[in-house]
């Protein structure tokens, strides 16, 4: 079955910057665009960024433009999410997505930005 692993989370001042990474299994990676969504606690989930399966195109919401960038390695099965600039709005639990037919969802990977 799909399987998406998060990993890189973690507590950052702002100005910082984190590197997120999700491992996928179960499904043709390589066929399938994916996506970042976010959750910020009594906020709803948000689109932060997407790729599609090849690479060659990505799109960001705007609150993160020109500070986040979206990438994979299809030979290893993982996506990517740079975060630069953080801010302390930018806390919130970070989601890996696959568009494999429906969209299948990570566990989650929490991201704090507090001083």
């Amino acid at each position: 079955q799909v399987q998406l692993a998060e990993s890189g989370g973690g507590l950052v001042q702002p100005g910082g910057s984190l590197r997120l990474s999700c491992a996928a299994s179960g499904f043709t990676f390589s066929s399938t665009p994916m996506s970042w969504y976010r959750q910020a606690p009594g906020k709803e989930r948000e689109l932060v960024s997407t790729i599609t399966s090849d690479g060659d195109s990505t799109t960001y919401a705007d609150s993160v433009k020109g500070r986040f960038t979206i990438s994979r390695d299809n030979a290893k099965n993982t996506v990517y999410l740079q975060m630069l600039s953080l801010k302390p709005e930018d806390t919130a639990l970070y989601y890996c997505v696959a568009h494999w037919g429906r969209r299948h969802w990570g566990q989650g990977t929490q991201v704090t930005v507090s001083s």
